[in-house]
């Protein structure tokens, strides 16, 4: 925080704010006050009541009671005033065009900016604020968002969000900012926000990637069953600190053995690709696929979707089951319930005569609710009234419950909280012991390191395959940023 930034008054503030949904209590008498020239890490777990703050501080939502003072005043508080203010969000949920190019929603997001010469002003827009933000992007401002990947639509919004478009931005909001983007790109996004914060800019930073927490914000605020537990300058708090916050126990990452199979391992499928090391995957494996992000870890898992469950019918005794990453374009079903989104996987085995088995399909719901530790009173609720984090849960037993002997994972547990992603990976090695495999993309090198063996992906080919104590972050920086005369490691 800029010296003497502590002492001035706050640029937005909440008191006691109580909210509620039906029986949830979604926050229970919050008090948060954010100043000039700090970033304020917001952590807990899915379902703290993280995202309801948000939508408090950014005027989506009214408490139902307490209030909000913005520059010192507690008038009216809704999105227009929030937007005058200079308060910008990031969501987890992005919300660009799809239909629209890069600079066409640069238009909409700041559209009192803009003369009649619109298009050129806000193709210029849209580069000079990538370019502050990620140098070296490779983002063309004319391309239609559709046609960009999911870590390129979130650099976009988060470029748009911290542009110089007429009132300048005094706070902004990032939820989960990182959640798609590779350790470089991750980078360049932090080291912009130090130096915002640094020109007196505030910004909040939701994030379960706590290293990124810890090292960028200046202070930190814990959140838990919709209350703050804990609020405190961030280099009073350690790693474990704030997991034992949050309410978790912290356990040491353990490399995994291969569920004691020794010697040559049939493979169950192999992927050949056009280029590079084809990807072999055997029963009661977890392959990684690592790399920069963008450089066809996805296509590959599609492709292999595509290849080994050709028809939309699954049938009783799927081959395959998918973990979207992207979840709203390609994995909830966002009109249904959170019980239907969860079972419709196996909806053949619960089915008698063409019909449900109603009872039967809100037992396994109930199951998977408390294995995987779905936060929500009620399962008949739309899939849309859970967190994001909650929704990726729903996706990842949707996954399970297929029992398909290969499960691919798309980056699954994006914006899924530290105790809960500890869980997830004993289930995952859980399911490998007993003979199922996994193909898993991540984001996070770490998570690497859960995995059997990996695969490094470079300009959409395998380029190298590690295995046993070669799998380290060093490994796959390495591999990732090789040149294209490296061989490949066995």
């Amino acid at each position: 925080m800029i010296p003497h930034m502590r002492d001035m008054s706050p640029l937005l503030s909440v008191s006691d704010a109580r909210l509620r949904f039906g029986e949830v209590t979604a926050l229970d008498g919050v008090s948060l006050a954010l100043h000039p020239g700090e970033c304020l890490g917001l952590v807990g777990h899915n379902g703290a009541g993280k995202s309801t703050l948000v939508n408090v501080l950014n005027g989506s939502l009214s408490p139902h009671a307490g209030r909000v003072i913005a520059d010192g005043h507690a008038g009216r508080w809704d999105v227009t005033t929030a937007r005058a203010l200079g308060l910008r969000c990031v969501f987890q949920e992005l919300s660009l065009c799809p239909n629209l190019t890069v600079a066409e929603n640069a238009r909409i997001l700041h559209r009192g900016h803009f003369g009649p010469r619109w298009r050129a002003e806000a193709r210029r827009l849209a580069r000079e604020a990538l370019d502050a933000v990620f140098p070296g992007h490779g983002i063309d401002v004319q391309a239609q968002v559709a046609s960009l990947a999911l870590a390129q639509r979130q650099m976009v919004e988060i470029a748009l969000a911290f542009a110089e478009a007429g009132r300048p931005a005094r706070l902004v909001i990032l939820d989960e900012p990182t959640s798609s983007l590779d350790a470089g790109v991750a980078g360049q996004l932090l080291a912009h926000i130090r130096r915002f914060v640094a020109g007196g800019g505030t910004v909040v930073l939701i994030s379960h990637i706590l290293s990124e927490v810890l090292a960028t914000a200046t202070r930190i605020v814990v959140m838990k069953d919709g209350r703050v537990v804990a609020d405190r300058p961030a280099d009073s708090f350690t790693q474990a600190g704030l997991v034992a916050a949050m309410g978790s126990t912290a356990r040491e990452r353990r490399r995994p053995g291969r569920n004691g199979l020794s010697g040559p391992v049939t493979p169950l499928v192999v992927q050949e690709m056009a280029r590079g090391l084809p990807v072999r995957v055997a029963a009661g494996e977890v392959v990684g696929l690592s790399g920069l992000a963008g450089h066809g870890q996805t296509e590959m898992l599609r492709a292999l979707h595509d290849r080994l469950a050709p028809g939309w019918i699954a049938g009783r005794r799927p081959k395959v089951a998918y973990v979207a990453g992207d979840r709203r374009h390609d994995g909830i079903l966002p009109l249904w319930s959170i019980r239907r989104n969860l079972t419709i996987s196996a909806l053949a085995s619960l089915a008698r005569r063409g019909l449900v088995d109603e009872r039967a399909e809100a037992a396994i719901a109930e199951h998977w609710r408390a294995r995987i530790g779905i936060r929500s009173p009620d399962l008949g609720l739309p899939i849309l009234s859970l967190s994001g984090g909650n929704q990726q849960k729903v996706l990842f037993a949707r996954a399970l419950l297929a029992e398909a002997p290969l499960v691919l994972m798309d980056d699954p547990l994006r914006g899924v909280d530290v105790g809960t992603k500890q869980e997830i990976y004993d289930i995952i090695r859980a399911e490998a012991a007993a003979g199922r495999a996994f193909v898993w993309y991540s984001t996070e090198i770490e998570e690497m390191e859960l995995c059997d063996r990996v695969y490094v992906f470079r300009e959409g080919a395998a380029v190298a395959e590690l295995t046993g104590d070669r799998i380290s972050e060093a490994a796959i920086l390495a591999a990732s940023f090789a040149g294209p005369d490296t061989e490949a490691a066995a």
